[in-house]
């Protein structure tokens, strides 16, 4: 599975935007490592790399939306946390297998690709216009 940042992921606010790319490439990482089969050590370390970018990049995007006090921030935060729940489910399949398998790469693409891609494409877009507003707000 190939994952990768393009131009239907931009939300037009720089910082989120090279942060979704460096969380994306991790997920790539991680993927890659899982479908290669390198095991359960490695599939855990990839998944703990990707878990420490998750929660630097949603301290950062949830800051930023205080900042400009988002008034969806707290459904923001609401789905942040699901996504880490869904980190979490994946740390306990490893856990309870030998390894990633065929059912732990569809549960990779529906619950952290598929979720990450429609979060950035509405979620973070909306942020992203709202940041982008708030800070021309002499323009309106």
């Amino acid at each position: 599975m190939t994952i990768t940042f393009d131009d239907n992921l931009i939300t037009g606010n720089e910082t989120i935007d090279e942060q979704h790319k460096e969380l994306i490439d991790r997920i790539q990482q991680f993927v890659t490592a899982c479908e290669s089969g390198d095991g359960k050590v490695k599939a855990i370390k990839m998944l703990d790399y990707l878990d420490e970018y998750t929660d630097f990049h949603f301290t950062e995007e949830e800051k930023l939306q205080k900042e400009v006090e988002y008034p969806e921030l707290a459904k923001h935060h609401e789905k942040h946390e699901e996504f880490k729940q869904s980190i979490k489910e994946l740390y306990d399949f490893l856990n309870e297998n030998e390894g990633p398998n065929e059912q732990f790469i569809e549960q990779v693409k529906a619950n952290v690709v598929d979720w990450l891609f429609h979060h950035i494409k509405t979620f973070d877009r909306s942020v992203a216009e709202f940041i982008h507003l708030h800070d021309n707000s002499e323009r309106l």
